[in-house]
């Protein structure tokens, strides 16, 4: 009677003493399990990595939210306080740097012991400054000598981590004796509020939703396939092990016991990776993004389902794989040479995903809102979706041995990995269905952003040329934008300069009262001739001249401001508390009846200005209600950092002023910050997709050693070999691609229905795909070096 009759566990016992047994095939099994069960722990951990990291999403954003209010300032709280001992007046003067943001505040105490923002342990004084550790470090470098002359103030301290929303931030605060409590200026007592926040778009929620599935399907599939890692020595050795007694439950199981057991080291790898990576996190900056250590710290909860799901899914994943594979004494017989596989259950899944996709919204409380405003179900959402991500995944399979079983002739590197496609066609198609699905992904994604985008994103009117700076700074007359176009056209990279001034007129309350109630403020332009010809089409201009300008509908002559702008009409120049009409004298002026129509036209920044405009000698320039000065500058290409020059003379002439530069586009900022974090997920993802197949390409080349060494002695060229690696990963990547694209393009599509849109942007598909294609082969010529070495002679060597 054989040791495996003489007792006869059952139930837990006997599963238990299986999983033990091939736990100990997996750490006993000489060098080749102990390479075996590393390379399928490497590959899980990878999987366990990401996890970890998209566990800790929910600690970052709240971190991150915690810091940015405590240093938020609420000024519906803060209305009517009055100076004391702990207030002070504060602004924020932010600027930009080279296309990094810079977030600066100035600070002047009311009293002696005024409020500090967090992380600040000294307010610092007049020419003073207390800097985040990033700005430091940009202020110190040599490449920041513009930033220090634009501050101007010498660093005496540093801002604490609770003062910052993450370490790469560039904020600074500063002291600043010339601030007074009017225009921008604010008094407060405390720092600390709470963010506004508003529903979810409904769109953004689909977009979320999906966004989670598509990157964490891939994940799933990389830890499904690296549990298989050398799948067919392990049969050849349950097949041994049925010589000695064992049944075909106990060899399944004991096999199941060798991918838990790889698994379980995959968990600990993966921890260790997560924990050896968390302290560097900070040094790193993702689409602006970046974090501290502190801040990447998995839920307990979803620590504890990762530990559970991921040894419990490599079992599972084994026993089903063993189900297609008969080990009896004398061999493996594999099912898959005889009997293919079947598509009529695989096909059924990416349509029933469809379906549960659009079961999972439904109209809005009202028709108008129902297109744009569906009322969504989360779990159908994410489990359509993950329907349609496993039906391609479970396709692919099926469509690699379809397709390689009809491939005849060619050259010997073609024929070599066509018949190894067609001997094992499976373990190709593993390989490559993680980036199958993440492409997959990633296109219905990118095909609903685009789609969804105009939803989110409105027109500034600026030139989105790179060579255009709008400065707007408070002005007190003419002689401000004079001054103003003298400095900047002094200023290096600055080859022209347009400058205006701008304010508003409106009709007095007494010509309202006799039926003109319903006119229209009207924007007012003062400039000289050069400057108007820049923003209108002028036949002829002298100082005095005044001019109406129509806008692309006409307004200036029976628009929305005609009841204002119209010739011999008298307005009301708008001034503030301590203006003319403060002084008793009402400031009226009387369009005369000599101003001409005149169209407008885009100016050197790109946008359409029109209303009055005037020469500066035609009205009382000093009544204007605070007019801004407002210069358009045309920068020098040739010149590296115009723009820095530009917003250095900017600050020098009002540290206030508001520089603006090329963007052509407002987003809103829901959808800014799910398309960064997106971007930042998805960057991640795709570079532990890169790790994970270069450690299964590597298992393959290390399955398939001796067959490499066995026909390099018996004459087969090296170069030969090479090329049939390449076919054998180019076959499955072209089929997975495209199977990704038809794919992706289907769960798209469904998206679009379900958002209310049906204007695809065919354009986004192939910028995933050579994604996809360019990964595959980044890994595919990292693996070529240990393709090298396996020829060796020494790989006929055995033990």
């Amino acid at each position: 009677m054989t040791p495996a009759a003489t007792t006869h566990p059952r139930g837990a016992a006997a599963w238990a003493r299986d999983l033990a047994l091939g736990a100990r095939f997996a750490v006993g099994g000489g060098r080749e399990g102990w390479v075996r069960t590393l390379l399928t722990a490497v590959g899980v951990g990878l999987g366990v990595t990401l996890l970890l990291g998209a566990a800790s999403v929910p600690h970052l954003m709240e971190s991150r939210q915690e810091r940015r209010e405590a240093r938020l300032i609420d000024l519906n709280t803060e209305k009517g306080t009055r100076p004391g001992a702990g207030t002070l007046l504060y602004r924020y003067s932010d600027t930009e740097f080279r296309g990094a943001g810079v977030h600066g505040t100035l600070l002047r105490p009311d009293g002696r012991s005024p409020v500090r923002p967090p992380g600040v342990h000294t307010l610092p004084r007049a020419g003073e400054m207390v800097v985040s550790p990033a700005l430091g470090e940009l202020l110190a470098a040599p490449g920041g000598a513009l930033l220090r002359e634009r501050l101007g103030r010498t660093v005496v301290g540093t801002v604490a981590a609770p003062g910052l929303a993450g370490p790469g931030e560039l904020t600074y605060y500063a002291g600043d004796d010339s601030l007074t409590a009017s225009g921008g200026v604010h008094r407060i007592s405390h720092f600390g509020g709470e963010l506004p926040t508003a529903p979810m778009n409904p769109t953004l929620g689909v977009i979320v939703v999906v966004a989670c599935v598509v990157l964490l399907m891939p994940v799933a599939v990389l830890i499904a396939t690296a549990v298989r890692f050398g799948g067919e020595r392990r049969d050849r050795r349950m097949a041994a092990l049925r010589l000695v007694g064992a049944d075909s439950r106990m060899t399944r199981r004991m096999a199941a016991g060798e991918a838990l057991c790889g698994a379980l080291g995959g968990l600990l790898l993966g921890a260790g990776l997560f924990l050896l990576a968390r302290p560097f996190i900070g040094r790193i900056t993702l689409w602006d993004v970046n974090a501290f250590p502190s801040d990447l710290t998995p839920h307990p909860a979803l620590v504890a389902l990762i530990a559970l799901a991921v040894p419990l899914s490599a079992v599972l994943v084994t026993l089903v794989a063993l189900r297609g594979v008969t080990i009896e004494p004398l061999g493996v017989v594999r099912q898959h040479t005889p009997r293919r596989r079947r598509v009529w259950w695989r096909l059924p899944l990416p349509a029933l995903g469809a379906v549960v996709l659009l079961l999972s919204g439904r109209a809005g409380p009202s028709p108008a809102d129902a297109r744009l405003h569906p009322v969504l179900h989360p779990a159908l959402l994410a489990g359509g979706a993950l329907l349609v991500l496993f039906g391609i995944t479970v396709l692919l399979p099926w469509l690699v041995e379809a397709v390689v079983a009809r491939l005849r002739g060619g050259p010997v590197p073609w024929q070599l990995a066509v018949r190894r496609l067609q001997l094992s066609s499976g373990t190709a198609a593993r390989a490559v269905s993680g980036i199958t699905v993440a492409v997959a992904g990633a296109i219905a994604l990118q095909m609903l952003f685009a789609a969804v985008q105009d939803d989110f994103v409105r027109v500034t009117g600026q030139d989105g040329t790179h060579d255009r700076l709008t400065v707007t700074l408070p002005a007190r007359g003419t002689a401000t934008s004079r001054k103003t176009a003298e400095e900047f056209r002094a200023t290096k990279g600055v080859r022209g300069v347009t400058a205006v001034l701008s304010s508003s007129v409106s009709v007095p309350a007494d010509k309202g009262a006799r039926g003109e109630r319903g006119a229209f403020a009207a924007p007012l332009t003062v400039g000289d001739c050069a400057g108007l010809r820049e923003l209108a089409h002028l036949r002829s201009c002298k100082d005095g001249d005044v001019f109406l300008v129509q806008d692309s509908s006409g307004a200036a002559d029976g628009g929305s401001f005609a009841g204002t702008a119209r010739p011999g009409g008298t307005v009301l120049l708008h001034d503030g508390p301590d203006g003319p009409r403060a002084k008793g004298r009402p400031p009226l002026w009387t369009i005369p009846r000599t101003a001409r129509t005149a169209t407008a036209r885009p100016g050197p920044a790109g946008a359409v200005v029109f209303g009055i405009f005037a020469t500066p000698s035609a009205l009382p320039v000093p009544d204007l209600a605070g007019p801004l000065a407002v210069a358009t500058l045309t920068l020098d290409p040739r010149v590296p950092d115009a723009a820095e020059y530009a917003r250095n003379t900017a600050a020098r002439l009002d540290p206030t002023a508001d520089v603006l530069g090329p963007h052509h586009t407002a987003q809103d900022n829901q959808f800014t910050s799910v398309r960064t974090g997106l971007l930042v997920a998805s960057t991640v993802t795709l570079a532990l997709i890169a790790a994970s197949m270069l450690v299964s390409t590597l298992e393959q080349l290390r399955e398939r050693r001796r067959l490499l060494a066995v026909l390099v002695a018996f004459g087969t060229r090296r170069a030969d070999l090479g090329w049939s690696v390449l076919w054998q990963t180019a076959v499955p990547v072209a089929l997975g691609l495209g199977l990704a694209v038809v794919g992706g393009c289907g769960l798209g599509l469904t998206l679009l229905r379900l958002v209310g849109k049906s204007s695809p942007d065919w354009s986004v598909i192939w910028p995933m795909t050579g994604a996809g294609a360019a990964l595959v082969l980044v890994v595919t010529l990292l693996s070529l070096p240990p393709l090298w070495r396996l020829m060796r002679p020494d790989g006929l060597r055995t033990e």
